[in-house]
């Protein structure tokens, strides 16, 4: 089904384009709602990296003057990041991604303090960058506590003053969450762990995976009191395969990738100078209107959510109803598969994700939705719609006009494969 009923024609046809500090000079042949998967480069962005992937195109680290001046180009980034995240630009390490950012902070600064204990505390819904890294951890010897979090996916303070001890050297909570947009108090929590290690006169680092909240949250760093912070860049119109992983100054740590001098020594490798310009744009771009666009997509996310659940029955909201990122918005959809339903949106030209995007190939159930205590039939039936600054009100009116007819098809289906229990007694 598309918009005018037509087979074949584009969804997004008579539907209103909007600009707000992003547009689009392409035509996007769907309605795309998976933002928190990865988003358009936008063209002010490619704007930047262009000249690095040509004339421009000199190893940072050769002496001579054209390549100094693409060195210069990268600490003009590295700057830009600096002055958004409230730090020193030598605090700023650019990587290949978020995936890379969470692995380098969380083994660089666990080895770099195994000495001083062997416990790590985590979050039960972290991503599995995070999950997966700290359960690696654990077969070199660390103890890591994974603490368990509310039905809103929120992480407890007291549950933190539990579980940390004299053995803990680590905490690396998510800002927000990719699944369901939960935000975490991590100021709050933050400074439990810093007034805990106080007492102990020892350091505790704290690292806070906040790839999904690059122009939507404030990521002064001294205000969350964090120590290190990942960042993805295509999370916030930015090229894919360039992240930012943020050090403390002075913070223990044991590089993950040998090989030079690049970094100031804490990751090895020549830089990938158009990714970390682009990445420098689009985080300028993200932060110059990150109230403006936060806004937006808020009234969108509420006017969708708003939507779904005046016009379908048996429907859950899963996180906080309040403490979200302004454009997620995931539901349980009872008695239909959440996959059944993105990919009949799909069908229907619009895009969505019945997952995070790194786990939406595994056919168990959200371990972050698990965590929640959500059943597992339940969490089957999740759909993440995630918004971004060039959606429009007409394409959430499209979006409401199809998807209770899909719901209604889909559980008449499912219901109809059920056969009748028959008694021959």
């Amino acid at each position: 089904m598309t918009l005018d009923g037509q087979k074949g024609t584009n969804p997004r046809e008579g539907i209103e384009t909007r600009e707000l500090g992003l547009r689009l000079p392409f035509h996007v042949k769907m309605i795309y709602l998976d933002h928190a998967a990865t988003t358009p480069l936008h063209p002010q962005v490619l704007e930047a990296m262009l000249p690095y992937f040509s004339e421009k195109f000199y190893n940072p680290s050769s002496s001579y003057s054209l390549a100094q001046e693409v060195h210069r180009a990268v600490e003009e980034s590295r700057v830009i990041v600096a002055d958004i995240l409230g730090c020193q630009s030598s605090e700023v390490i650019f990587t290949s991604g978020g995936t890379e950012s969470d692995n380098t902070a969380l083994k660089g600064l666990a080895f770099a303090n195994q000495k001083q204990g062997n416990h790590i505390i985590t979050s039960s819904i972290e991503h599995h960058a995070v999950i997966e890294t700290c359960r690696q951890l654990e077969s070199f010897g660390f103890d890591v506590t994974y603490l368990p979090v509310d039905v809103y996916g929120r992480v407890g303070i007291e549950e933190v003053k539990e579980a940390i001890n004299e053995r803990t050297i680590l905490v690396s909570i998510m800002l927000a969450n990719n699944e369901v947009g939960t935000i975490q108090d991590i100021a709050g929590i933050s400074e439990v762990v810093r007034d805990y290690a106080s007492l102990q006169r020892r350091q505790i680092m704290f690292h806070t995976d906040a790839v999904q909240c690059a122009g939507a949250l404030d990521l002064n760093v001294g205000k969350l009191g964090v120590d290190m912070l990942s960042l993805s860049s295509h999370k916030f119109y930015g090229p894919k395969g360039t992240g930012v992983l943020y050090l403390r100054g002075g913070a223990p740590f044991s590089s993950q990738q040998r090989g030079g001098t690049h970094e100031i020594e804490r990751r090895a490798g020549t830089e990938n100078v158009p990714g970390i310009v682009g990445t420098a744009a689009a985080l300028k771009l993200a932060e110059e209107h990150r109230e403006s666009n936060s806004t937006y997509c808020r009234e969108l996310r509420d006017y969708l959510i708003e939507g779904i659940q005046s016009s379908i029955k048996r429907v859950h909201l899963n996180g906080h109803p309040q403490e979200r990122l302004p454009n997620n918005a995931n539901f349980s959809f009872e008695s239909v598969e959440g996959g059944s339903i993105s990919f009949s949106l799909d069908m229907a030209g619009v895009a969505v994700s019945s997952g995070s995007a790194c786990a939406s190939a595994s056919p168990e159930p959200s371990h972050v939705l698990h965590a929640m205590g959500i059943p597992d039939p339940i969490a089957n039936s999740s759909v993440r719609f995630t918004l971004g600054a060039e959606n429009t009100r007409g394409e959430i009116d499209y979006v409401l006009s199809i998807l209770p007819g899909i719901i209604s098809e889909l559980r008449e289906m499912s219901h109809s494969s059920i056969s009748p229990l028959t008694n021959n007694t």
